[in-house]
């Protein structure tokens, strides 16, 4: 993952519980990095440790860790770092939610070695849609919860519920969750 990823996760758990959680997230974690370098990749296994360490170290399950960090990813890393991409990806949450594969295409124009999911919306409602979500990376799952939840936040549109309703982890080739407001 990029190193973007990381600096992330640093500032999720800095900005709840202190520069020395963090520290000592690195050190349960066995990372050494002093700081992150946004656009330079880092091995998916250091990022699993930081999230594992953070769960470690405050209690938390692995998973409200990841939903928790989607959230942040949405409303804080993605809103200051990349609020003009945001902002071009429409004006509501399932406009938003439709346009996922041209966002990732244009994010992958900055980031050349990405490896960004993949995003597909189906079965569109007034007051709901279900999101396709295709990638390598496993476990990231309340990741994406998270990140729906940041988004509902963003357009000012309560999401009710998100239920993973499919799973690579029950033998499905991606996930699919409902996503209702």
């Amino acid at each position: 993952m990029y190193g973007m990823v990381n600096k992330a996760v640093e500032d999720m758990v800095s900005s709840m519980h202190g520069e020395a959680m963090w520290e000592k997230v690195k050190e349960r974690a066995g990372v050494d990095v002093d700081v992150f370098i946004s656009n330079e990749g880092y091995p998916d296994e250091m990022t699993y440790q930081l999230v594992g360490a953070a769960s470690e170290l405050s209690g938390t399950p692995p998973a409200q860790i990841l939903e928790a960090f989607g959230e942040h990813w949405v409303l804080k890393t993605a809103r200051e770092g990349y609020g003009e991409l945001l902002d071009a990806g429409g004006k509501s949450l399932p406009e938003f939610l439709v346009n996922l594969p041209d966002f990732h295409a244009r994010v992958s124009m900055i980031f050349s070695k990405l490896q960004p999911p993949r995003f597909k919306v189906s079965d569109i409602t007034e007051h709901s849609v279900r999101l396709h979500y295709f990638t390598q990376r496993a476990g990231l799952a309340p990741f994406v919860i998270g990140l729906v939840k940041g988004l509902g936040k963003m357009f000012q549109t309560p999401v009710k519920s998100v239920t993973l309703i499919g799973s690579r982890d029950q033998g499905a080739d991606h996930d699919l969750f409902l996503i209702e407001w």
